[in-house]
């Protein structure tokens, strides 16, 4: 999410734009009455599997009490909404892929989402939305080629497709903070600390609404600024810039959950100051905007 975090959930615009990083699924028929499921990590290594009965979506056996549950809150809630979908009782054995290191929180839940609802034929929002607490942005996400403008509040769900792709992207690039963070927790401690929710709701989407014409990389640089302090004088949360990174000349902004995982760093001081700058921080996962963004 490049504009919104947080307040996205109160109903302001965000900008979401899709990576090329995602996850793939393949579903064969099985022997017997269960469904045998196997997860792949980037490196083709096996980092998750359960046999989850087709009767009530118990584990049979899994590697991961916790992941199987959420697993299997998904599967009934795909049952849900399309009444069809696992009626037979017919076994199934799953394999999923990730292309990214499952540590870089870029969407390992979202995807799937995205592809069991694609399995089950239902909205993957509508699954979503029964699974999960947050916006729902990163499932709009997956389904999409290029970026978005994503609107979740009581009066509407919706994302349109925008145009945004600026002169000076080879000045941006995505750098992996080093420290991974839990989405549900980030957005329960949002929703105890946030004030002025309407304030800071009205300020985001014009941050949001004006960066979608950005012509100069110092006019992104002041957005990103200014949408920074916004959340940290609504939330009291720390500007991971001031924190961790305050002697880089550009604008540093972070990504989703404040704290832990990606971050977007802008300089016009150019590509090879930015890598080295985060490699002098003992960063290494440092990735062009054109290789990270479709």
């Amino acid at each position: 999410m490049l504009v919104g975090e947080y307040a996205v959930l109160d109903g302001a615009k965000c900008i979401a734009l899709p990576t090329k990083y995602g996850q793939k699924m393949t579903v064969k028929a099985h022997r017997g009455t269960d469904l045998v499921w196997h997860s792949y990590d980037h490196e083709g290594k096996l980092w998750f599997e359960t046999q989850i009965s087709l009767y009530d979506f118990s584990a049979i056996h899994t590697t991961d009490e916790e992941v199987s549950k959420r697993l299997a809150k998904l599967l009934k809630n795909a049952v849900r909404l399309n009444c069809e979908f696992l009626d037979k009782w017919n076994a199934f054995k799953i394999e999923t892929h990730l292309d990214f290191p499952k540590h870089w929180g870029l969407g390992s839940s979202s995807t799937l989402i995205h592809l069991v609802a694609s399995w089950a034929d239902v909205n993957p929002l509508e699954l979503y939305f029964k699974t999960e607490d947050g916006s729902g942005y990163d499932v709009a996400c997956a389904g999409v080629n290029k970026p978005i403008e994503y609107i979740c509040s009581d009066e509407e769900i919706s994302y349109t497709p925008i145009d945004f792709n600026p002169s000076f992207k080879d000045n941006l690039f995505f750098v992996y903070s080093g420290q991974k963070q839990d989405s549900r927790e980030a957005v329960k401690e949002y929703l105890k600390k946030v004030k002025n929710k309407n304030i800071l709701v009205q300020g985001i989407t014009e941050i949001a609404e004006q960066i979608q014409d950005v012509k100069s990389q110092a006019d992104f640089n002041t957005l990103l600024n200014a949408h920074e302090v916004l959340i940290h004088q609504h939330t009291g949360f720390e500007m991971i810039k001031e924190k961790r990174f305050p002697k880089f000349e550009g604008s540093i902004k972070s990504l989703g959950a404040w704290g832990g995982d990606f971050i977007l760093a802008s300089s016009e001081n150019g590509p090879a100051y930015i890598k080295s700058f985060f490699e002098e921080q003992k960063l290494t996962d440092i990735i062009a905007y054109k290789d990270m963004l479709k």
